[in-house]
């Protein structure tokens, strides 16, 4: 069962159970801030106008797209 909670996920995905809460918080704490400059951009349409948008594209090439390209070059390696 602590296998499966802790370390079963992180494992998929290549790292510790510490690197991944240290990704995994980053991700988390940059949601939150952009979901906060969000909220404030809906009650005042000039502020933050891009804040969210970049968010997710820099979130996302985090995620999906620099993992993709390090697992390519893990299989161009073996």
């Amino acid at each position: 069962m602590f296998d499966k909670l802790f370390l079963d996920h992180p494992r998929t995905v290549d790292e510790t159970y510490f690197e991944h809460m240290q990704v995994a918080g980053y991700f988390g704490v940059t949601m939150l801030l952009a979901g906060l400059a969000c909220l404030v951009h809906a009650l005042i349409p000039g502020a933050f106008t891009k804040t969210g948008s970049k968010a997710v594209r820099h979130l996302h090439e985090r995620m999906v797209t620099a993992r993709h390209r390090g697992a390519v070059a893990g299989a161009a390696r073996s």
